[in-house]
């Protein structure tokens, strides 16, 4: 039986997606990620770029509340924003496992398209290595 994951932010518009699609993508026999926000937003057309520079299509995903996930089991439940962000995350009962990997939001970043491009290439870089690290921890088929 697969492990279910939410990985939650603000709103649900750039990290908490890349994290969603790279953990499917990269361990989809051990894992069913979903993603959602505290406060959902529109997907960050900047992340969608983003992805699919590397072949990953988010274009056709919706942002989701956390509130859709309340009562819903998980096995680990993934913050992904700042912790004073996290610490907001309703609680979910059972065996679920939290986590806090913090990464810096796309949503802020300033500058022209290209600087903020360059910037959310970075983010999703590092959201995609650390999923890869955790991956090779908790899934054997998948090298860290």
């Amino acid at each position: 039986m697969k492990k279910k994951v939410l990985f939650v932010c603000i709103h649900n518009s750039a990290r908490s997606q890349m994290a969603e699609a790279f953990l499917n993508q990269l361990c989809p026999e051990t894992f069913a990620a979903q993603s959602a926000g505290l406060e959902p937003g529109r997907l960050n057309p900047i992340v969608v770029e983003a992805m699919k520079e590397i072949g990953v299509d988010i274009s056709g995903n919706r942002t989701k509340s956390v509130s859709e996930f309340v009562g819903h089991g998980f096995d680990y439940v993934v913050t992904v924003c700042d912790e004073t962000s996290a610490e907001r995350c309703p609680v979910f009962p059972g065996r679920t496992q939290r986590l806090h990997w913090g990464f810096a939001d796309p949503s802020s970043f300033q500058g022209s398209h290209a600087e903020k491009l360059s910037r959310t290439r970075a983010v999703r870089d590092t959201i995609q290595a650390k999923i890869v690290e955790w991956c090779g921890e908790v899934c054997p088929r998948v090298p860290a």
